[in-house]
């Protein structure tokens, strides 16, 4: 579904198709499955689960993952964007504040990816630099201290040989980085991809503080991932929104099968938005690109979330489409 929606004319204008972003969402645990839960005071007082999930900028959701409710969120980021099992080529991917680590700057850069989170309390954010580099005085505030090239230098071919394990699939990123970010200060390994995170994040950092458009760019697509949010809260209704699963398997079965609702809602949102702008265009009609990208497949309102299904319609044809919706003049004087 994925691919077939990433593949519409009509998504080529919501996004580049190379740009994703990720949020984890909570979701509230029944009585009978507290138990298995944990409590994040920033977002309720009640035990509840995360799923987080990865969002294309053409709005598709293509991977989604239990963790608990108090985890970190950096260390889901790489999973989705590795192992999504789509044909997508991401380049970019955006998320917020729980998102952020050095560990994650570090093999992101190493993997490929641009990592450009949305940055909060960028006054409370500190720069490193090389040494032999001395900072202006709009910059010398932010500056904590210089990198230890050394350190990387010294670790440098464990470094290759993690970022190798991750992309192979030999160790999965989650794993590396929670154990990465649990070990003591003396690991080498981590100490130096800390360094070579902390590179990308000051060169990140001076780009998000120079180009509003970086800045607008985060927001416009962690927004989508929002957008995305709600319209998987208003499908997840039964049991009162809530999960009775005790196993973790069983809320891994609940989130991805919320994605795969999500994603045909999109699919077939996309496929009737595009039907609807060729029919226009077949009226002479055309609506301007600069506000098509504007629309979005995330809308629910016409779609029955409860009820009985009908999966085959025996009066249409396999191959067509459900036909539009007329929308007649209502007769009466003009409106100025």
């Amino acid at each position: 579904m994925v691919n077939a929606q990433h593949t519409a004319p009509l998504a080529a204008l919501f996004g580049s198709g190379t740009s994703s972003s990720s949020d984890g969402q909570n979701f509230l645990l029944d009585r009978r499955a507290q138990a298995t839960g944990a409590v994040n005071p920033h977002k309720g007082a009640e035990p509840a689960v995360s799923f987080y999930s990865h969002v294309s900028d053409r709005y598709a959701p293509f991977h989604s993952t239990v963790i608990s409710a108090s985890a970190s969120e950096a260390a889901q980021v790489l999973d989705g964007l590795l192992h999504h099992g789509a044909d997508l080529h991401i380049e970019e991917h955006h998320v917020d504040g729980g998102g952020v680590s050095d560990h994650v700057f570090a093999l992101c850069h190493l993997l490929g990816f641009r990592f450009a989170p949305r940055i909060p309390n960028i006054a409370a954010r500190r720069l490193h630099l090389f040494n032999g580099i001395e900072p202006g005085p709009d910059i010398a505030p932010l500056v904590a201290g210089r990198i230890d090239e050394a350190l990387i230098a010294a670790h440098w071919d464990d470094v290759l040989r993690l970022g190798t394990s991750i992309r192979t699939g030999v160790v999965s990123a989650s794993i590396m980085l929670e154990r990465l970010g649990s070990y003591p200060r003396a690991n080498g390994l981590a100490l130096a991809l800390r360094e070579i995170g902390r590179v990308e994040r000051t060169l990140f950092t001076l780009d998000w503080i120079e180009q509003p458009e970086q800045r607008r760019r985060a927001t416009r697509e962690l927004n989508k991932g929002e957008a995305e949010n709600a319209l998987k809260r208003a499908i997840f209704f039964h049991r009162i929104g809530r999960i009775r699963d005790h196993a973790l398997q069983a809320q891994t079965h609940r989130a991805s099968a919320l994605n795969l609702v999500a994603g045909a809602i999109v699919l077939w949102n996309t496929t009737y938005l595009q039907a609807a702008r060729m029919h226009l265009a077949s009226l002479g009609r055309s609506v301007p690109p600069d506000l098509l990208q504007h629309l979005s497949p995330l809308g629910w309102q016409h779609i029955n979330l409860t009820g009985d299904y009908l999966w085959t319609d025996p009066d249409a044809p396999s191959s067509a489409l459900r036909p539009l919706r007329q929308m007649h003049a209502v007769e009466g004087p003009a409106k100025p």
